[in-house]
Formats: C-alpha cells, sequence, structure tokens
C-alpha cells in the first residue's frame, strides 16, 4: 500500500489521512486527520514540535514522515516522524544531509522514503540533491542521486510501488516529471510531461497504479487534476477539476481515494475534497480541515 507524498501522509493500516503544517500564522504547528473511507471534517491529532509549512511528506503504512519544510526563525534539519494509527505530536528521526533546505517534495514505498531537497535558502537557490531513510529505523539520511534539475516547489510527488515520481516546480518552473527507482539510486529519468504547461506548488497522490497531481501555480492557481500511469511512460492526462483554483494544498490517498485539502485561492481555504483514483472526473466535497 503506497504513500502519497508533499505536505501529507497516509496509512492505509488505520485509514487515515493525516494533514501536516500551515501558512496560516496561527496554526502552522497544526496537525489533524481525516478517515479517508468516510467523509466528514478532520480532527485534530496533535501538533508539530516548530511552525512549518511546504513540508516534505510521505508514508509507511504505519509511520508517517515530514521532512524540514519552512520555518522562519531557523534553519531546520530534523526529520521527524508519527505513528498514523496513534494521536499526539511528532519523534525525532534524524537529520537531513544539509540544513537550510526547504519546499520540498518527498515519496516512498513500504520501508524507504526519499525527498527532494528543494530550496537551499542559506544561499537562495534550488537544489538538485536526492537524499533518503529508511523508514523503520531512526537515523540521518542518505545520499540517493539526483534530479535531472535543480527544482522546488513540485506540482506533486508520489509512488508505486516501485517508482517514486517528482513534476513541475520551480527552478524555473517546469512540467517534467521524473522518476526514481526507489530502491536503488542514482539519477531520476524523464517519464513525460504534465498536460496544461509549466506548474509548480501543488500536490500528488496515488494508489499502487495511478498517481495523481492536484492543482499548482504556474502563473496563477489552477483546478486541475490530471493523472499518469506509474508503470508506464509518457505525458500525463486529464483527470477532471477541483471545485475551483487553487494552489498549495496538501493530499493524501488510500487505495481507492486521493483527497486534497486547504490551499491558497489566493485566500486561505479549508476545503478537503476527494477523488476516486481509478476513475476520472470533477472532485467531490469531503469536509473542512481544522484550519485554513
Amino acid at each position: 500500500v503506497m504513500p502519497s507524498g508533499d505536505t501529507a501522509i497516509r496509512g492505509a493500516g488505520s485509514g487515515r489521512g493525516v494533514f501536516a503544517g500551515a501558512a496560516n500564522p496561527a496554526s502552522k504547528n497544526v496537525m489533524d486527520f481525516v478517515n479517508i473511507a468516510s467523509t466528514g471534517d478532520a480532527t485534530d491529532f496533535g501538533d508539530l514540535n516548530t511552525i512549518w509549512y511546504l513540508l516534505g511528506g510521505c508514508a509507511s503504512s504505519t509511520r508517517g514522515i515530514w521532512f524540514p519544510g519552512y520555518d522562519q526563525s531557523n534553519n531546520v534539519d530534523t526529520i521527524f516522524y508519527t505513528t498514523i494509527s496513534s494521536k499526539g505530536g511528532v519523534n525525532d528521526f534524524g537529520d537531513t544531509l544539509n540544513t537550510s533546505r526547504n519546499h520540498s517534495g518527498a515519496c516512498s514505498d513500504s520501508t524507504r522514503a526519499v525527498r527532494a531537497e528543494g530550496y537551499n535558502s542559506a544561499i537562495s537557490a534550488r537544489t538538485n540533491t536526492l537524499e533518503f531513510i529508511t523508514i523503520a529505523t531512526t537515523g540521518n539520511s542518505s545520499v540517493f542521486g539526483d534530479l535531472n534539475r535543480a527544482m522546488s516547489d513540485m506540482a506533486g510527488s508520489f509512488a508505486s510501488p516501485t517508482r517514486g515520481f517528482f513534476g513541475g516546480g520551480k527552478g524555473p518552473e517546469t512540467n517534467i516529471i521524473d522518476y526514481i527507482t526507489i530502491q536503488s539510486g542514482g539519477t531520476a529519468i524523464d517519464f513525460g510531461d504534465l498536460i496544461d504547461g509549466t506548474r509548480s506548488e501543488g500536490s500528488g497522490s496515488a494508489n499502487t497504479t495511478r498517481g495523481i497531481f492536484f492543482s499548482g501555480s504556474g502563473p496563477g492557481s489552477a483546478d486541475t487534476i490530471q493523472y499518469i500511469t506509474m508503470a508506464t511512460l509518457g505525458n500525463a492526462t486529464d483527470f477532471g477539476n477541483l471545485s475551483g483554483n487553487n494552489e498549495s494544498g496538501g493530499a493524501c490517498a488510500s487505495s481507492t481515494r486521493g483527497l486534497y485539502a486547504g490551499g491558497s485561492t489566493p485566500t486561505k481555504i479549508n476545503n478537503i475534497e476527494f477523488v476516486t483514483i481509478a476513475s476520472t472526473g470533477n472532485a467531490t466535497d469531503f469536509g473542512d480541515r481544522t484550519v485554513t
């Protein structure tokens, strides 16, 4: 059962999707969760230990992993984890390869999480470095390889049981989708392109066969949902639309549903919408997050 990436995680064992962090100044350390198979409003999960947003999130079926996001007061290099079936705060996992990296994307199979480092705030430049951890352990991350380009603020990241995907991004904005083989290492390979030109600041989720890119900016917000068949190569295909233009939300998934929550229109919102991954069509209202 495969996890999604970006600012959300999922746990098939518990049927939960967990959203963490927010750009809302009053609630940057918030974590809340939903039961993906149902509909309804999110419930408080616990708190991050710092005021983060633009996190890199991924998961196994039991643990959620949070790679550092943006914290205006500190250059954070700590990786944190949660136990998805419980509630509460985060636990220290280890440290990233380098400090001052944020605006990153992440994906994982059932054992290994891979992070694209994103934006280096110390030198105001984007990076192409990929790093990985073994989810069931604790410890510092290790070198995985490189993306084909330096980028941050991706249009989405997610994984199949074998491949990890990073789509779009800034540095400059692009429509390229890259993939990696998660249990190996090395440089990412070109998969294809997004359908609607350059795209960044979206979010992604997946089941074992399909990966979904939700919305994004490029320039301006968009309501586009698009998908790829992860075992093949090729360009993304139109899936449907969100209820309105949106960017910078978070996503999660079960084996049947993909959820997209929050974001900016440019007004910050708390909407949660869902799609049935195996079909196509417009998103349906799920409920609300605890915060905008």
